[in-house]
């Protein structure tokens, strides 16, 4: 990849313009292979990334591992219970350190060579590596990342952060403390779908202020009173609510409250909030026309169990619409018809306020 190619690619979006005129990030940011390793370091290396829940890294020795668009990443709780980031890939021939998802371990040992580190990241054994010369286990521990706790979950930042993990995430901390918390929504379970589609193309549809609602999601329709569905964007984070209003089926009986809450962090985080439950989706990156969403769900203590199968039934049902226009959004961004749109002025500031917080990350990142 040239610099001149990926800035050409770049040029072709100004973050500055109001959203009257704003158009969008062109067609080739979604499938181009420079702009997505561009955003592998401008975008997913500079931001705080959310890699697992608080939950399973509670007692020392017990971590998580993730992959963080291509960054392999382990977290583990110290024998001293100081919870730690590092690189998850040995010093020797970088293979991984840690495979499993998750789990419990009294030292960590690559199960190449057998090089072991503890807890803290220290290289501790080298099998039959006597008479290297200028070579020092202390200089030779696990690269460490930033770690940090909020609410349920686990976030990293593989690079220096610029701020703190509570200042990153701003108007969404301050709307979960005024409320005093997430209340008492235990986790239930873990689904991961797979799309052919760019992983931004999944965070525009997202985003697009309920545009898509009436269209593509019938049975949500009836529960979201879409007239007075609204769109705030700050720092790093965009929020969209609607009022409800009774409906009849699994997504009438499971989907209630007086608001809901659909809260997006910068770039690939999300949370709906209903009352009595949530659903979180991690979008992660698995190449320029690829992504994973995981979803993990959360339910208020003693929720009846038809309940909690029926709501899970409705997100299935909610996904599979989304993964549908998703991946045949994807193939027409590849048209040569397609170049960029425009955005509606009353519902998608959401969606413009990624593309200007893209955009500038990567003008910023890559110089």
């Amino acid at each position: 990849m040239s610099d001149g190619t990926l800035q050409s690619l770049l040029a072709g979006f100004d973050p500055d313009l109001p959203l009257e005129r704003a158009r969008t990030i062109p067609n080739t940011w979604y499938t181009s292979t420079e702009v997505h390793a561009a955003e592998r370091d401008a975008v997913f290396a500079r931001s705080w990334q959310m890699v697992g829940r608080g939950e399973q890294v509670v007692t020392p020795g017990s971590f998580i591992t993730a992959d963080l668009a291509g960054e392999p990443i382990l977290v583990v709780r110290g024998d001293d219970g100081v919870l730690r980031g590092f690189f998850n890939i040995c010093r020797h021939r970088a293979a991984p350190i840690l495979a499993e998802p998750c789990g419990s371990a009294t030292k960590l040992r690559c199960r190449y060579h057998g090089w072991t580190y503890d807890l803290a990241g220290r290289l501790r054994g080298t099998p039959e590596f006597d008479g290297v010369e200028e070579f020092r286990k202390e200089d030779n521990g696990l690269p460490p990342v930033a770690v940090a706790e909020w609410g349920s979950f686990v976030w990293v930042h593989l690079t220096k952060p610029r701020e703190p993990l509570t200042g990153y995430l701003g108007p969404l901390a301050s709307w979960v403390e005024s409320r005093g918390g997430l209340g008492d929504l235990k986790w239930y379970a873990t689904r991961t779908y797979d799309l052919a589609c760019n992983w931004k193309v999944y965070v525009d549809n997202y985003l697009d202020g309920g545009y898509h609602v009436n269209t593509v999601h019938p049975g949500l329709a009836g529960v979201l009173d879409y007239r007075e569905y609204r769109t705030a964007c700050e720092g790093k984070t965009v929020l969209q609510s609607s009022p409800m209003k009774p409906a009849e089926g699994q997504t009438g009986r499971t989907r209630t409250g007086d608001r809901a809450a659909y809260w997006w962090v910068f770039p690939n985080v999300m949370l709906n909030l209903y009352a009595g439950l949530m659903d979180t989706n991690l979008v992660l990156p698995l190449g320029v026309d690829r992504c994973r969403v995981v979803f993990d769900y959360y339910f208020a203590a003693g929720t009846d169990e038809a309940f909690v199968r029926d709501s899970v039934a409705v997100t299935d049902q909610v996904q599979a619409e989304d993964v549908g226009i998703c991946e045949e959004v994807q193939r027409g961004l590849n048209s040569r018809s397609y170049t960029t749109g425009r955005f509606s002025v009353k519902r998608e500031n959401g969606a413009y306020y990624f593309h200007q917080l893209l955009g500038r990350a990567l003008r910023e990142g890559t110089g």
